[in-house]
């Protein structure tokens, strides 16, 4: 009955995407149909009636360039593909203010309403997790995200409104979903051991606004009751390299777990190929309830170096400093560290923009407590290859330090508990997914994932001598073009 209930809360929302789809299309598309018929499309453009105009309003959108194709009142005129970085940023089609390689794919429904541009995009999986070992569970649960934006020209800039959503509240119960070795974060005064906690409903509520200053250089703020500060590279569940790997790394409180926070400000300068921010924000992260939106001082603060050097390349250096993140322990700061490196690279075949794509990404993320000094590091390789147009493969590889957190396991903390070094573990997941076709507008696939787990060998009473975890799960992504 609860996987019943899953399948249709994320089939009734994905359903209702076929009618925003009408003028929809994806980055490739347009700029494949660009350069297959320049001719034709030009031809059309002088014989429509009005459509010179049309085109030209939405050319005139931040981030795109016009294409000379069909000029009709559907999206499929437009090259949507950023042609530098500072487009990149303006085109906002990643969380936060975080930026990836301008080759990246970005599958997502697009249309024109006067002077706005409406764009969606999000996915959804519906997943069983089977674990070994005496810490090892299994349940039925469901992650998702959608993010809808709304982007428009206002005054000498560009004007976004963004809001991402999650219906993981609903969909994981008990405030958590078994992964073994994971920590992070409370629920009802108690710490997850062995688990991860679902994301909040509202993931992010923002308003962007950039103002491009002559051909090179941008100013960018960024505000939001709750949404993603400068820090870290683009969050697990956004990154091109993870597209298909629903769990979270087992480095997330190392490395992007700040990707919902309250309160938060941020101010970002462009200069060509390198961007420079700084963010205020409140560092306490959610607790077990995940629908409301809290609010608290801003008092904790990151600063980020991106660049992108070229098309394919992207990298980010960040630190901050987050003020009593965590419930269970109120006196205690993190000064998080962290760096990371993104290649993406299409792959056409026979002029086929669609035929494939790989992405990887390597990540250092390195938490230093206050007071205390302890320091905890986190390291992950991961990489995704689309291959035969509807055929996914990807791994993730994680070295990460682990506390005597592991020993307490769900417990409540006893009394003057202190937090140290554990021993270090080792994640690697190997997973394979196939789409087929079965809503309209919206990518669907079946796949299956392994993760076995390194472990030093005094924690075998606790885990086993060979943990392991299988993961099953069907995957939804909204999609302008048909699956075939």
């Amino acid at each position: 009955m609860r996987l019943r209930r899953m399948i249709g809360v994320t089939a009734a929302l994905l359903v209702t995407l076929p009618a925003f789809a009408g003028e929809a299309c994806t980055a490739a598309a347009c700029e494949l149909e660009c350069k297959c018929a320049p001719e034709r499309s030009a031809a059309a453009e002088a014989q429509a009636p009005g459509a010179g105009q049309s085109s030209s309003s939405m050319a005139g959108m931040p981030g795109m360039q016009r294409a000379p194709a069909s000029g009709m009142g559907s999206m499929s005129g437009m090259n949507m593909a950023p042609t530098n970085f500072i487009d990149a940023i303006i085109a906002h089609a990643s969380a936060g203010t975080t930026v990836e390689p301008l080759s990246t794919p970005h599958d997502m429904l697009m249309t024109h309403k006067g002077s706005w541009m409406l764009m969606l995009h999000g996915t959804a999986f519906v997943a069983t997790q089977q674990q070994t070992g005496p810490r090892g569970g299994d349940k039925v649960f469901s992650t998702s995200w959608f993010m809808p934006m709304a982007q428009r020209d206002l005054g000498p800039g560009t004007l976004t409104l963004r809001g991402m959503f999650s219906l993981e509240p609903a969909t994981i119960s008990d405030r958590q979903y078994p992964e073994l070795f994971q920590v992070g974060e409370t629920a009802y005064g108690r710490p997850i051991v062995d688990g991860q906690h679902p994301h909040n409903f509202f993931m992010e509520l923002a308003a962007l606004y950039d103002w491009k200053i002559g051909a090179n250089s941008l100013v960018s703020f960024y505000a939001a009751p709750v949404g993603d500060p400068a820090m870290g590279p683009e969050a697990f569940p956004h990154r091109v390299s993870a597209s298909e790997d629903t769990l979270a790394p087992l480095g997330h409180h190392l490395q992007d777990s700040t990707h919902i926070s309250y309160d938060v400000l941020t101010l970002g300068y462009t200069y060509k190929k390198a961007r420079v921010e700084f963010s205020g924000f409140h560092g306490r992260e959610p607790g077990e309830n995940r629908w409301t939106i809290s609010t608290g001082d801003v008092d904790s603060w990151s600063a980020r170096l991106t660049v992108n050097p070229l098309p394919n390349w992207s990298g980010q250096f960040s630190i901050g400093r987050l003020h009593s993140p965590e419930a269970l322990e109120p006196d205690e700061d993190q000064l998080r560290t962290t760096a990371s490196v993104t290649y993406n690279r299409p792959l056409a075949v026979g002029g086929d923009a669609s035929w494939g794509n790989s992405a990887t990404t390597l990540i250092w993320g390195r938490n230093f407590t206050l007071p205390g000094g302890e320091i905890y590091n986190s390291y992950l390789a991961e990489s995704t290859l689309k291959f035969l147009r509807h055929n996914y493969a990807w791994t993730r590889i994680e070295n990460v330090d682990r506390t005597n957190e592991l020993l307490n396991g769900e417990n409540p903390l006893p009394p003057n508990f202190e937090e140290h070094f554990l021993a270090r573990i080792q994640a690697y997941s190997f997973g394979y997914d196939r789409e087929f076709p079965f809503i309209s507008h919206v990518s669907s696939a079946l796949g299956a994932q392994l993760t076995l787990y390194g472990k030093p060998a005094s924690l075998d009473a606790l885990y086993g001598d060979h943990p392991l975890g299988v993961l099953v799960f069907v995957r939804f992504r909204p999609t302008p073009t048909e699956k075939r």
